[in-house]
């Protein structure tokens, strides 16, 4: 589970509940129409926004990101070496045996192994790199646009408690509560939009950086191999994807080949 993104949901959460607890009755924040308006009109909003399947996809990506670590790209750089042993040593066409859950460095090891050119294989995982960044601002593009409708509807459920509460002006005594009802869908709409949804756009962004980071590494892992580069070049040319300071040692890598 990514702890960072645990740590700040939890802590925010924490700090404005307690905040309002003890500023005073924590159920004077809680309004059923209110939630109703801003959350049921973000969604429906964003239904209109985007296909059906974009939103889903959306929700699904970011349970992953909060449920899966993020791939060091340390480990792109060691499995790639580990394929340039394997063909140095047992040929291209061995790569074809290659038993892995990426579909992106399957792909790569097939066109090892058909013996496919530097042009094809450069220009096929470039592709393929370029349509995950395109899907991948669509998933972000939902919560972006979530965190611009749900402040927007808290001011429209504000309105709406604004005309209730001045329809009712002959009895003074309801004035202040209608007028605390009404401000609660714009605490709603913040609250959701500044705590959920665009740091929830923020992290996805990240995560796509980091992973389009690896699907590089092991595009240009792959290029050094049908150049039949030595191991040492492919790490000195990998590892140049990565920060000095979280840059592993050759050394120091598990290059340990999997049976």
């Amino acid at each position: 589970m990514d702890i960072a993104s645990f740590i700040g949901i939890v802590s925010g959460l924490s700090l404005i509940i307690s905040a309002i607890y003890l500023g005073g009755d924590l159920h004077n924040f809680i309004n059923v129409q209110g939630l109703m308006i801003v959350f049921g009109g973000t969604i429906a909003t964003t239904l209109i926004t985007f296909q059906f399947r974009d939103v889903i996809a959306a929700f699904k990506a970011a349970y992953f990101v909060f449920s899966k670590d993020k791939e060091d790209p340390n480990d792109a750089v060691a499995t790639m070496i580990k394929l340039s042993h394997i063909s140095r040593r047992q040929g291209l066409l061995e790569l074809s045996k290659i038993k892995t859950d990426s579909l992106f460095l399957k792909k790569a090891c097939g066109l090892l192994a058909d013996g496919s050119s530097v042009e094809v294989i450069r220009a096929a995982l470039t592709t393929e790199i370029q349509s995950l960044q395109m899907r991948h601002f669509i998933v972000q593009d939902v919560f972006r646009k979530m965190g611009l409708y749900a402040p927007a509807f808290g001011m429209l459920g504000t309105l709406i408690g604004l005309v209730q509460m001045l329809s009712r002006l002959q009895d003074p005594a309801n004035i202040g509560p209608a007028m605390a009802v009404a401000l609660l869908t714009t605490f709603y709409g913040s609250l959701l939009s500044t705590l959920f949804f665009l740091p929830i756009a923020g992290k996805l962004r990240s995560r796509t950086v980091i992973e389009i980071i690896n699907l590089e590494i092991k595009r240009e892992g792959a290029i050094s191999i049908i150049n039949n580069n030595n191991p040492v070049i492919i790490y000195e040319k990998l590892s140049s994807f990565i920060s000095s300071r979280l840059r592993k040692p050759l050394a120091k890598m598990n290059l340990k080949q999997e049976k």
